[in-house]
């Protein structure tokens, strides 16, 4: 990574602030977008104190032309483009009947939208220096959840649209990585959207028996060295996958049913 210049979306929290600290000590310049002005100034002195060469970028990737400005920007201060790292996302906790559309259409314009247009506009640079486009999907791009059905949606969308991105691009040299964590300790439970749009605030599952932000980082960096195409991580996240693959639809169904009625406040009966 010395030398190397990573754009993340969604760098200020979570995963996607993992990712900046871990790429940066492994000598990239990091750039990274945000919404919230003074996280994007905390995470900044973190970084700086650890000696990482950063650039802010206050954007919302659901909006197309802050996702060209967060390129051009980063173009800007280091002059290249190295490895987009698209992180920026939200999740959702809801019956599909109980659920506004509105929550659907905005999981859809950050998850999957948001991935689009800053890859559309970061490509070009990307395909100059070989580099890599990564997008931080879920096991939920593999498996549709119940309670979850805009956020499968999005991801199975996110997932399909990597896919093909990455065959296309195999015969210029360009590295495409579909990441998907199972359950990570991050916010995005806590933020997930409710029924009518509102943030839940408090997350349904036991953050602490699950692989850190900071775990699943140090994954996706060896992953985007190793140049590899796809990774799954934790152990309930692989088997999920596998069961997906191999067992009949029914009783799949209600395996997954049954461990998500499991949680606290459960919407799903």
């Amino acid at each position: 990574m010395q030398g190397k210049v990573v754009l993340i979306t969604g760098g200020t929290s979570g995963i996607g602030q993992a990712c900046a600290l871990v790429f940066g000590q492994a000598g990239a310049r990091v750039a990274f977008t945000g919404r919230d002005e003074a996280r994007l100034q905390q995470t900044t002195q973190q970084l700086k104190q650890l000696g990482i060469n950063c650039l802010a970028i206050r954007a919302d990737v659901g909006d197309e032309a802050d996702c060209q400005r967060a390129v051009a920007e980063t173009v800007a201060a280091f002059g290249q483009l190295d490895v987009l790292v698209n992180n920026a996302g939200i999740s959702m906790r809801a019956t599909f009947a109980d659920a506004s559309l509105d929550v659907i259409r905005k999981l859809m314009q950050t998850n999957f939208f948001g991935t689009v247009y800053t890859t559309k506009y970061a490509l070009p640079y990307i395909q100059r220096t070989r580099g890599s486009v990564v997008g931080i999907s879920s096991i939920a791009g593999y498996r549709g959840l119940p309670g979850r059905t805009g956020y499968s949606a999005s991801k199975f969308a996110m997932n399909g649209f990597l896919e093909s991105l990455r065959t296309e691009l195999m015969p210029q040299g360009v590295h495409v990585l579909t990441a998907c964590p199972g359950f990570t300790a991050s916010n995005i439970r806590n933020t997930a959207l409710a029924a009518d749009g509102s943030q839940q605030g408090e997350s349904p599952r036991d953050e602490a028996s699950m692989m850190t932000s900071a775990e699943v980082a140090q994954h996706i960096l060896r992953a985007v060295r190793a140049r590899t195409p796809a990774l799954v991580l934790t152990g309930k996240g692989k088997l999920t996958v596998f069961l997906n693959k191999w067992l009949p639809a029914s009783i799949m169904d209600k395996l997954v049913l049954n461990e998500f009625k499991k949680e606290k406040d459960s919407p799903v009966r």
